[in-house]
Formats: structure tokens, C-alpha cells, sequence
């Protein structure tokens, strides 16, 4: 659309709490503009489709505690199709690469780490999650290379408190066409000027100023919902300061998760669903084949292991991914697979990682970052969900409480 130079409300980020803010706006009759530093919305939610074998989510692709999950409902009133079977890491096959009798020893490994953990979660000081790893425990590797799974950092970096309140309901489903294909269009019919990085946002007087490469927009409010190391790094000035806010978003930084694709020439030899660790004993990425009947072989990189691929780009996953995969499926299987994707999150200026997670010592910094400034400056996103950070779902859920404060207050501005 037009850029526009004035308006009620701007909300920075087109991801999903960017979209869900400008819903709820734009429904109380709110003139809203979104403003994206992309060629696209959806932020960490990306789904390619043109010319793949499959829909391929980039980004988030779980909705994970689907049974109260918001965008479930939105899925299915826009004609999406919902997989519920059961998630990979919740199947048989993950015991592929195991001596027998090992995969019921780590079993036991992670329910007494995460049981230490529950028991510690309100503990004082706040512990690094990595103090409930079983001193000597022969997994150690494997739970670290968990951990960047879900935080996409290691275990001695996630607050104990933070990963303790989080709600997870075990329900995770995955939509056929794609999370991030989802997350498009619903916000698909919203007004948004693209290709405009915020450089600077001052909200010094009765109205925000936000610059960008395409010039300066006047709101009466602005809702902020861009990545935590986005934030930190200072690339936005803020005036006046919000040092507050940037310490916050330093203590929660983003953890890195990257995933490369295969695809599949021969489908049929492949079973439905089988999921595995990379290696047992170091830290490794995980497989997915052909998840909901794709011809595709999912690889999922996290953490350090992330970064350290990252540095050497595409073809760094690939040989490493590669190298793995012959362990598991020989060298003749391997060698008819063709990479079609890879992403580099961290790589990434407008995202600069994936889904955040608290330092140890830092989970009420959500709080900070979620309060707003004043009355004319909101913050939502992920990082900002006490309970449902590093999801989709957590990121609409603050988009939409941000916008609920930022009409509340714009409509007392207007009765004053």
C-alpha cells in the first residue's frame, strides 16, 4: 500500500504479534499502518511453497499446545487444514540409533531432569537449568542438544523460573499448508508499508515520531513488536531512552534454531513420520522423515551447533546433515537426496535468532519489556509471553492485550 505519514496507531513488525495488534486495532475502528522492515509479513513465521515438494515452514511450524491455541481457530475459519497426529518427538521411532535397552535409560534421564527442574522452578536465586542435569549422566550431550531445540540455547543460559512457567498443554498439531502460510493470511488484508526498517522512534511529544528509510511517520501511538536482540542492539534509537527496555531484551536474548530440507526421490522407501537423533553422544541435530506424508527429510539444527553451521552457510548443514544421515540410512539412501532449503536465522538482520529464553536471574525481565511507556508506547511480541514465549501463539496473544491497552488509553485521550 501507499506509505502513509500519519496515523492513530503504527505497530512496528508484521510478525505475529504485529498482526494480531493491528486486528484488534483496525476492529475498534482504529486507523492503523504496519510497518515492516521486510518485502513480507509474517516475520519468524515463513512458509515456502513455490515450487517445492511441499509447503516448508521455515519458521515456527507447531502449534503447540494446539487445544487452547488461538491460531487453531483461525486455521480452520480460513480453510486451513490441521495434521493431528501425534508430533515425532512422541514416537517409537525416535528410538532409531539407540542400543537396546538405552532409549528407556535416557527416557528416565529426562523425566529426572525435568522432574528436579519442576521441583526447583520457584527456587531463590534462580538457577540455570543446567543445575538439574544429573551429575556424570551419560546424556548430558543429548539433554544439551534438547535444549536447543526448544530454547535454542544451552541448558547453563535458560533461567530455571523462566522454563518453569511455561505452559504446554502436550496438544501439537502442524498445519498442512503451513504456520507461516497461516500467519500471511490473516494479515494478508491489513495495511502495510513494506521495506521500512525503523531506525529511530521518538516519543517525546503528543505524538510518536518513527523514522524510516522511506520517511517519518506521525502516530498517536505506536505498538513495538520486534525480536529481543533486534531491540538490544541498538539499531533503533529510542528518545526518550527506554534503557529499561533494552536491558530487558538483552536478558531475554533469541536462541538460535535452524532447519535444512531434503527432498525425497523415492518417498515410498521411506516410512511415514520417522523421527531421530543425528548422534547420541555429542550435541546433534534431529530428523524428520516424510512428516505429514511430505517427500521431505526435515533437519533440525539448534544452539551452538546452529551458529557454528551457520558460519559456514548452506553447504555447512548440508555436509554435516549429510554425514549423519549415512549413519543411519547408508551412503546409497543419502546420495539420491537433493537440499532444496536452508535457513540462517541468526544471519538474519531483522531477526537476528529465533524465539527467546530468559538468562538465569531474568524471567520477570518479560514483564519489563511487556509494560508500556507512557501512554502512547506499547511493546508485544514472544519474549513479552510469561507463559507461551518462543511461540507463535504467545506473540498473538501480547499483540492482542497491546492493543486492547492502546485503545484504552486513546479513547481517555479523547475524552480528556
Amino acid at each position: 500500500m501507499a506509505f502513509k505519514s500519519e496515523v492513530d496507531v503504527a505497530v512496528i513488525g508484521a510478525g505475529a504479534a504485529g498482526l494480531a495488534a493491528a486486528h484488534g486495532l483496525a476492529a475498534a475502528g482504529i486507523d492503523v499502518l504496519l510497518v515492516e522492515a521486510r518485502d513480507r509479513i509474517g516475520g519468524r513465521a515463513w512458509t515456502l511453497r513455490e515450487g517445492q515438494p511441499c509447503p516448508l515452514d521455515l519458521g515456527c511450524g507447531w502449534l503447540h499446545s494446539a487445544d487452547l491455541n488461538p491460531w487453531v481457530k483461525i486455521a480452520e475459519e480460513r480453510g486451513f487444514e490441521i495434521d493431528k497426529s501425534p508430533p515425532p518427538w512422541a514416537r517409537r521411532s525416535r528410538e532409531m540409533g539407540f542400543a537396546p535397552g538405552e532409549y528407556a535409560d535416557f527416557s528416565r534421564a529426562v523425566d529426572l531432569f525435568w522432574d528436579r527442574l519442576e521441583e526447583a522452578k520457584d527456587a531463590e536465586p534462580d538457577p540455570p537449568a543446567s543445575a538439574f542435569v544429573e551429575a556424570g549422566s551419560r546424556w548430558t550431550a543429548l539433554l544439551e542438544s534438547i535444549s536447543t531445540y526448544y530454547s535454542g540455547a544451552a541448558l547453563e543460559r535458560v533461567s530455571t523460573r523462566d522454563i518453569g512457567r511455561y505452559v504446554d498443554t502436550g496438544v501439537n498439531w502442524r498445519v498442512v499448508e503451513g504456520y507461516g502460510a497461516l500467519i500471511a493470511a490473516y494479515g494478508a488484508a491489513l495495511p502495510v508499508a513494506f521495506d521500512a526498517p525503523v531506525t529511530a522512534i521518538d516519543h517525546s511529544g503528543a505524538r510518536v515520531k518513527i523514522e524510516t528509510p522511506r520517511g517519518t511517520i506521525s502516530a498517536r501511538a505506536a505498538i513495538v513488536t520486534l525480536p529481543t536482540d533486534v531491540l538490544a542492539s541498538g539499531t533503533i534509537a529510542f528518545w526518550p531512552p527506554v534503557d529499561d527496555k533494552l536491558h530487558a531484551a538483552a536478558h531475554l536474548p533469541l536462541g538460535l534454531a535452524d532447519k535444512l530440507f531434503f527432498r525425497l526421490h523415492r518417498p515410498e522407501d521411506f516410512p511415514n513420520g520417522t523421527h531421530f537423533f543425528g548422534a547420541i553422544d555429542e550435541l546433534t541435530a534431529s530428523y524428520d522423515v516424510r512428516p505429514h506424508g511430505c517427500p521431505i527429510i526435515e533437519c533440525y539444527f539448534g544452539g551452538s551447533l546452529a551458529a557454528d553451521l551457520e558460519r559456514g552457510g548452506a553447504a555447512a548443514f548440508e555436509s554435516y546433515a549429510r554425514e549423519q544421515l549415512t549413519r543411519h540410512l547408508g551412503a546409497h539412501v543419502v546420495a539420491s537426496l537433493s537440499a532444496i532449503a536452508c535457513t540462517s536465522w541468526r544471519s538474519d538482520p531483522f531477526a537476528r535468532g529465533s524465539y527467546s529464553h530468559a538468562l538465569p536471574g531474568h524471567a520477570d525481565d518479560r514483564f519489563v519489556l511487556a509494560a508500556a511507556v507512557g501512554d502512547r508506547l506499547f511493546f508485544a511480541g514472544e519474549a513479552c509471553s510469561p507463559e507461551f514465549f518462543s511461540t507463535a501463539h504467545g506473540a498473538y496473544l501480547t499483540g492482542i492485550e497491546a492493543a486492547r491497552h492502546a485503545i484504552a488509553r486513546l479513547r481517555v485521550a479523547a475524552n480528556v
